[in-house]
């Protein structure tokens, strides 16, 4: 692990100064990062319709976008959406009342996806009272002011840090933890998380790589055999890093494509790691760590590898595991927990596509409800009236699911049974609508590949 010398961080004040900057404006609350305010899907706005109308919610804007799977972010009255158009990635802002263009910044790509999926950037904006913070499909990390979208500062961290190309381009989104920009990078040999300075977008540490992995057992793999690591192994994935306190102590969590890893986020030290990954070489880790008091859950969707309950020993230096299941078998989306029970679409593919409620201490199933469709979809594909592997947030006591054909749901919160009180098929969406839903001062942001629509959820 490299540390740079020169920076000293005051965490405490910095973490002070963007936790409000952060948290401001409720219940009406922006959602500025990656699944909201809290990084968890989960919103505290409140006076939202208790069910729809049967023709659907009012519109207030909508706009055809370029390619990219990331959602936008909302901050204020503006809301940010990373798109590409043409050969450039664009950071565009609009008003958040109408999708008036405000401002917008715009860069080179010649990112070219290897599987045929668009070549869009896959991360969603980060924002602050003044900053724009955005990690493209090829690794450029830029800074924006996001008042005026002026270039602040940019690194181009797959070429400064040695990352083997990904297998989906990079889709893990940076966070912040008091003044640092936490961003998995994926670098050789031990830069698969890098700390930035925010303001300045200088390196403060670098940690996670060959030295942690290098000689681990391949639990759960036949024979466990060994980790002999590799200059090409990548170490990026699909999850974005998530910050919690456990034992009392400030921790970053990032399942990364070899397993899960805690770190120091004050000098990138590792705590302890988790060996968690499918044994086919072609498979990726995506969804966010569920951190609850001192258990972490994960999950993924290849060749049965399911789900383990992790409980953080008391030293945090390793942990123990409550369960391990493949009662959930999570793509991408990252679960809805609430009250003990987590809410989440599994299934790797379109056929095994079903919407579960799972006991956390336990990993008992408790319901299951098939929300499967044909292999293969396209834009072209007609709609069937089933989610697929669809995203959930939280808000006001119920779940607003959106499938990825353009399904829109709304759920009442229950363990017992799948409680669906009102669904649309949002007209202007279509496959693939892979970016959770985005719920900022009453309105509902929903994107696919090529719209941006804009709802009015209010009561």
């Amino acid at each position: 692990m490299r540390l740079s010398s020169k920076i000293l961080i005051r965490a405490s004040g910095a973490l002070l100064c963007v936790t409000c900057c952060l948290a401001e404006n409720k219940p009406d609350e922006d959602w500025p990062q990656f699944l909201g305010q809290h990084g968890n899907g989960i919103s505290d706005e409140t006076g939202l319709l208790e069910r729809w109308p049967t023709n659907g919610l009012p519109i207030m804007w909508e706009k055809k976008i370029g390619t990219g799977y990331g959602a936008p972010s909302v901050r204020a009255k503006r809301v940010v959406l990373h798109h590409r158009m043409a050969d450039e990635e664009m950071v565009e802002c609009f008003e958040a009342a109408s999708g008036k263009p405000l401002w917008r910044y715009g860069y080179p790509s010649q990112f070219v996806d290897p599987y045929g999926y668009n070549n869009g950037p896959r991360c969603t904006p980060l924002l602050t009272a003044d900053r724009c913070y955005t990690f493209g499909a090829e690794g450029k990390l830029v800074c924006l002011e996001l008042q005026a979208g002026n270039l602040v500062w940019q690194r181009d961290t797959a070429k400064e840090f040695e990352v083997p190309p990904p297998f989906f381009g990079v889709g893990s989104s940076p966070i912040l933890e008091g003044n640092l920009l936490i961003v998995m990078v994926g670098g050789q040999p031990n830069a698969g998380v890098v700390a930035f300075d925010a303001r300045t977008g200088k390196t403060v540490w670098e940690n996670v790589g060959e030295k942690n992995w290098q000689g681990v057992t391949m639990t759960g793999w036949p024979g466990e055999p060994k980790v002999r690591w590799k200059r090409w192994d990548k170490q990026a994935s699909y999850s974005t890093p998530v910050p919690a306190t456990v034992n009392g102590q400030r921790q970053i969590f990032c399942l990364m494509r070899q397993g899960l890893v805690s770190l120091n986020p004050t000098n990138g030290n590792v705590n302890s790691s988790f060996w968690f990954r499918s044994r086919v070489e072609e498979s990726v880790n995506a969804m966010s760590p569920v951190v609850v008091d001192d258990l972490v859950f994960i999950s993924a969707a290849y060749y049965k590898i399911g789900s383990v309950l992790l409980r953080v020993k008391p030293d945090n230096r390793s942990f123990d595991e409550a369960w391990r299941s493949t009662a959930l078998e999570i793509h991408w989306n990252t679960p809805i927990y609430h009250g003990g029970y987590l809410y989440a679409f599994s299934g790797r593919n379109e056929p095994d596509a079903r919407f579960r409620c799972v006991e956390l201490k336990t990993g008992r199933l408790l319901w299951d409800r098939d929300e499967s469709w044909p292999l293969h979809s396209s834009h072209e594909t007609p709609q069937p009236n089933v989610y697929g592997r669809g995203s959930a947030i939280l808000a006001d006591g119920k779940l607003i699911v959106l499938g990825e054909g353009g399904l829109l749901g709304l759920f009442k919160v229950n363990p017992q049974k799948p409680q669906e009180i009102s669904r649309w098929q949002v007209p202007q969406l279509h496959y693939a609508c892979w970016a959770a839903p985005v719920l900022s001062r009453r309105k509902l942001y929903l994107r696919s590949e090529e719209e941006l629509v804009c709802l009015n959820l209010a009561k």
